[in-house]
């Protein structure tokens, strides 16, 4: 077989439960891959783990399987998924459970080594992210369905590749090939039209999930099955390709990606050819998330109605104020959502937030919410809450470290038991920028109008921890000579003004007519923190496309 069908049926925990019956019954596959685990994922699966020792892993993939086993086995499709999250062999474990009680033969497997918690004390759940080779392992042995707990979200394409077409750690180009198209799949429907910036191309009130047609070399084609919704463009690609990336090179522990090599064509309709992916040997170290509880958390939103909203702000503020003397962190945000003489009651309101933080759960807790609660019929007129308080909630912090590449003990765990070790690479190349790539030449001089940047260019955010990336591409070659030149990190700043006082790195990707700007710890401990009204910045990049520049007519 020449060519290696790999799709994908979950882009997170919670996607879409019937996505895994559309992939198995919508066309052709081989593999069939699942992604549930986040930054976020790991603590929920953390607290859930505190309460139970035997949970640790995505409960729904099971309900998947058991709709879906029968399927699978019936049509040769193999399965590899990192729903094991904490607790691979349970989850393992409780597949072979599920399949004895369908009557279905199945071969299951699990890799094992990324759990370092108890080398980090104080960490509720600290994890290496794992390459694809013990996933391949498991493969080449003969499992129809491998589990995994933290590896990279493209480990999941490049460990059956790695099986199928026999490749080596050596082979960096064809795996670099891989990650690119395991980039490209882990997040599901992102693929296919799902949060795409110019949504109105087609149909995506319910995007199919996609598919990669990989091959020896480790080229590809993106597409998706037959008749299912949305679509698949250069465009879909690239805002999937910037999605949680930075630089040029794009590091995992099998092999270090170069982004800047990625040449994208369309192939047809609903197909996208990706080639030329060049990669170098991995970095010499591993990336470890690292998940604790950081404290208590409350937050209290106020809706402020019609006129004097600044007066009716400053009101509320100062009568809270004797609750919040001895809380470690308060953060006051009035959004002005109002507008004068607005037609309804929405319209009309802004909405002030105060969101608390404290290691004591007590501070955060009945005495803030009493003290809101009193000022019901006691402040300015038309005091309202969404909802009621609360009594504070844990949140969690997320930061990563590094470990050695051999400082994890990554093993195959096969079907029959058998234990086969996964060797780190022998050969490795620590992380350095690219040199900056030349610019193209600049639009001629020329009229300009005052518009949103969105008019003539896409974006896709998301987060990395702290950090939050932006990446910006344009859709045409005149639109990229401007873009090029036009957003600069400093023009950033001056869109993005939340943004001004911290580091913002851009990074030009002229194969892509794209740029990607990390603003660096704009979300401050990361997701499960809540620092910010967006949280993992999704929304960063529309924000970005809705302010106004000076834009040539000529492209618009």
């Amino acid at each position: 077989m020449t060519t290696l069908r790999i799709g994908n049926a979950s882009g997170f925990y919670g996607d879409r439960f019937d996505a895994m019956r559309e992939m198995l019954t919508g066309g052709e596959l081989d593999v069939l891959t699942g992604d549930y685990l986040a930054e976020l994922t790991m603590l929920i699966l953390g607290r859930d783990r505190l309460k139970d020792p035997a949970a640790g892993y995505a409960r729904t993939f099971l309900r998947q399987l058991e709709d879906c086993l029968g399927l699978a086995s019936e049509r040769g499709v193999r399965i590899v998924t990192n729903a094991g999250g904490l607790n691979p062999a349970g989850l393992a474990d409780a597949v072979r459970q599920l399949a004895d009680r369908l009557g279905i033969p199945v071969r299951v497997a699990h890799v094992s080594g990324d759990d370092l918690t108890t080398a980090h004390p104080g960490s509720l759940a600290a994890h290496a992210y794992l390459g694809g080779f013990g996933i391949a392992e498991c493969l080449r042995a003969g499992a129809d369905v491998v589990v995994t707990g933290r590896v990279t979200d493209a480990a999941l394409v490049t460990g059956p590749a790695a099986a199928h077409f026999g490749w080596t750690p050596h082979d960096h180009d064809r795996l670099a090939g891989a990650v690119v198209a395991g980039h490209v799949l882990e997040c599901g429907a992102q693929a296919t039209g799902g949060n795409y910036a110019f949504f109105r191309d087609g149909d995506v009130r319910r995007p199919g999930f996609p598919l990669a047609e990989l091959h020896e070399d480790g080229s590809c084609v993106v597409t998706k099955h037959p008749g299912t919704g949305g679509f698949v463009d250069v465009g879909t690609v690239t805002a999937q390709l910037l999605y949680e990336t930075a630089g040029a090179r794009y590091a995992g522990p099998d092999v270090t990606a170069r982004l800047d090599t990625v040449r994208l064509t369309q192939d047809g309709p609903d197909r996208v050819r990706i080639e030329g992916v060049r990669g170098e040997a991995p970095p010499p170290t591993l990336k470890v998330g690292l998940n604790r509880l950081g404290g208590f958390r409350n937050e209290i939103v106020f809706v402020l109605t019609g006129l004097d909203i600044d007066a009716k702000a400053a009101l509320v503020r100062d009568q809270m104020e004797p609750a919040l003397g001895t809380i470690a962190d308060v953060r006051w945000e009035l959004a002005r959502t109002d507008r004068p003489d607005a037609g309804t009651e929405e319209t009309a309101s802004a909405l002030l937030r105060l969101v608390v933080r404290d290691p004591d759960q007590e501070a955060v807790g009945r005495a803030l919410s009493g003290a809101a609660v009193d000022l019901a019929l006691a402040s300015y007129p038309g005091f309202h809450v969404p909802a009621p308080p609360g009594k504070g909630s844990p949140y969690g912090v997320f930061e990563d470290v590094y470990v050695p590449q051999g400082g994890v003990d990554h093993v195959a765990v096969l079907h029959d038991g058998g234990r086969v070790p996964v060797p780190p690479p022998h050969d490795t190349l620590v992380l350095d920028d690219v040199p900056e790539p030349a610019l193209p030449e600049p639009l001629p001089p020329g009229p300009v109008t005052r518009a949103p940047l969105g008019l003539v260019a896409g974006a896709r955010s998301g987060d990395k921890g702290g950090d939050a990336n932006v990446g910006v591409w344009a859709r045409t070659d005149d639109a990229w000579r401007w873009l090029a030149h036009e957003l600069t990190a400093d023009r950033f700043r001056e869109l993005i003004p939340e943004s001004r006082e911290l580091t913002v790195v851009r990074h030009v990707l002229p194969n892509l007519r794209a740029l990607n700007f990390v603003v660096e710890g704009i979300l401050g401990a990361g997701v499960a923190a809540r620092h910010r009204f967006d949280p993992q910045a999704k929304a960063l990049g529309e924000w970005l496309r809705a302010r106004h520049l000076d834009i040539p007519e000529a492209l618009l």
